[in-house]
């Protein structure tokens, strides 16, 4: 009896296993959807604060730089003497994983904001606030916007992590694969992890070009001459000139 294909054990597996598969991306998603949501949180308004205090934000960036340096493994093994095994742990190792790229964007994205542009927004009297709001930030955003796409694709490709330290996720799928030695079970739990990354990357790389300066500016410009096209259509309905006499009259 010839042995099933790789592809034959994939379906099979799939077919009868896709209740779990579902599940585990649910979970999957909420675990790297709560992290990120954290690390958006608390790095972006952090991001802001250290552009207002140049003296702390070397200090303030190399901190977040040192989780990098940790393996994530080693990290979520650390934290396992803190908050135990779990998906509180996962969340807060893929939370500390995440943080340069945000907050280094924020940064960044803030600080290389023309002088000019401030000094004119400044000029024609708007406070620290709306310069910020109204200012900085739109021409930072996709900035921004490039370091919560690099932070979500970490964070979904490492919460398959989760799984070692007692977590959920797909990663309980790549796990049992490996332990198993199934093939069939471990690209089960690859593919919609992967997926997931691509579709998150993609998503926010589409925001960003959407969201750049130069693209709003030509979608105002196009809105403006629709206006202004609408108006003189108005105008020239209403122009008495326009109308023709009434019967009897030349």
């Amino acid at each position: 009896m010839n042995r099933p294909g790789f592809f034959e054990l994939l379906w099979t597996y799939v077919s009868r296993q896709y209740p779990r598969i579902i599940n585990a991306t649910i979970q999957h998603i909420q675990i790297s959807g709560t992290a990120l949501l954290l690390t958006l949180v608390f790095c972006i308004p952090l991001g802001i604060y250290i552009t207002r205090k140049e003296k702390i934000a070397p200090y303030v960036i190399a901190a977040a730089n040192v989780f990098q340096t940790i393996p994530s493994l080693a990290l979520l093994g650390f934290l396992i003497f803190i908050l135990g095994i779990g998906n509180k742990n996962a969340i807060t190792a893929l939370f500390l994983y995440a943080m340069l790229p945000v907050l280094q964007n924020t940064y960044l994205g803030i600080r290389n904001v023309e002088k000019s542009v401030i000094q004119a927004a400044r000029g024609m009297g708007m406070t620290d606030m709306q310069i910020l709001f109204k200012v900085e930030m739109p021409l930072a955003t996709p900035v921004i916007i490039g370091g919560i796409r690099v932070a979500s694709v970490w964070i979904i490709g490492t919460a398959a992590l989760a799984a070692a330290i007692g977590g959920g996720g797909l990663g309980q799928l790549i796990f049992s694969g490996l332990a198993s030695i199934r093939n069939e079970v471990i690209v089960a739990g690859a593919v919609p992890a992967t997926l997931l990354a691509l579709f998150a990357d993609g998503g926010l790389k589409a925001l960003a070009s959407y969201l750049e300066p130069q693209r709003r500016a030509h979608r105002l410009a196009r809105k403006a001459r629709r206006i202004e096209g609408v108006d003189l259509s108005a105008d020239t309905d209403d122009d008495p000139s326009e109308k023709e006499p009434p019967d009897g009259e030349t």
